[in-house]
């Protein structure tokens, strides 16, 4: 996904931001994907191009082996954004706001099926039948992230794209999310993306980890690979900042300045500017390096045969 650069009068294209350069996931049926790294690295810019939300400069989004690039069909396909206030029509009552989803794509029959359907998508986000006649700015923040994910759930989608929907909400209300969220996709078998900066909700919920740095994914791996024994010194310097309640902490890995802007990328490995042990090979991007099957890493420190 690359955004062109303009400038002068005639808004000639001098360059491109390359939001998302060369990303590729795969995510089975029933799992979730958890997508990291710091605001600006084109997280969400990625989780929107493949809802089509933004076209893609190029690639291919397939979903159980259709093409959706450039196909207007993504009912299998909902996203669940950051903040539930700003996200839900103020003007609609929570009946409305779950039933336009349904009537846009013709799905639930007449009103009377599609209000008894919204009665039990209200049951399943644990909020009362009869707030449904109610506004946004009635409820509170966890119960606005509720009726997103109930509208999320109104269309019956199989992957839920879920752009860092707990960061908004009190840590109480953030759990009580992620559990509807994790005994939703027991239930129904969903397949999530979700995206944070969270590593704590990772290690709750996520089966495999892909770790983001200025558009591309720099390591990949389950879960248990990633957070209990991280390659790349990115993944280490993120994980090294998450508190932990037994205070056996890994060592604060402190990164030198700021995430460079994806105009300007630097050349060679992204992260070598502010890595501690970069080397003179970094001055080429390096190539992934398989750690184990399912482990991967893009880092001239294990680069093969190194």
């Amino acid at each position: 996904m690359h955004f062109p650069i303009r400038k002068g009068i005639l808004q000639r294209v001098v360059g491109n931001v390359k939001a998302v350069d060369g990303v590729s996931l795969d995510i089975p049926q029933g799992h979730t994907l958890a997508l990291v790294g710091e605001s600006g690295c084109g997280k969400t810019t990625l989780g929107k191009a493949l809802l089509q939300l933004i076209a893609p400069t190029a690639g291919s989004v397939q979903f159980s082996g259709r093409e959706l690039v450039g196909s207007p069909s993504r009912a299998a396909m909902q996203m669940v954004f950051q903040d539930p206030y700003a996200s839900l029509n103020p003007k609609m009552r929570v009946a409305e706001i779950l039933e336009e989803g349904m009537s846009a794509l013709n799905i639930g029959g007449d009103s009377a099926a599609r209000q008894a359907h919204i009665d039990q998508l209200l049951d399943k986000v644990g909020l009362a039948r009869d707030s449904k006649w109610r506004y946004p700015h009635e409820f509170s923040g966890g119960q606005r992230q509720r009726i997103a994910i109930a509208r999320a759930l109104a269309v019956s989608p199989q992957l839920l794209i879920c752009d860092e929907p707990t960061s908004a909400l009190d840590v109480s209300v953030q759990a009580q999310i992620l559990n509807l969220l994790k005994s939703l996709q027991q239930e129904l078998g969903l397949s999530y993306l979700f995206i944070t900066h969270n590593l704590a909700v990772v290690e709750y919920l996520a089966h495999e980890v892909c770790v983001m740095y200025l558009g591309r994914i720099v390591e990949r791996g389950t879960a248990e690979e990633v957070l209990r024994a991280p390659k790349h010194p990115y993944t280490q310097a993120l994980l090294s900042a998450v508190p932990r309640i037994d205070g056996q902490g890994r060592e604060r890995i402190r990164l030198e300045g700021d995430l460079p802007s994806p105009a300007y990328p630097p050349q060679g490995c992204h992260f070598a500017p502010r890595c501690p042990r970069a080397m003179q090979a970094c001055a080429r991007y390096p190539d992934a390096t398989e750690i184990s099957a399912t482990h991967s890493v893009r880092c001239h420190l294990y680069r093969q045969g190194g």
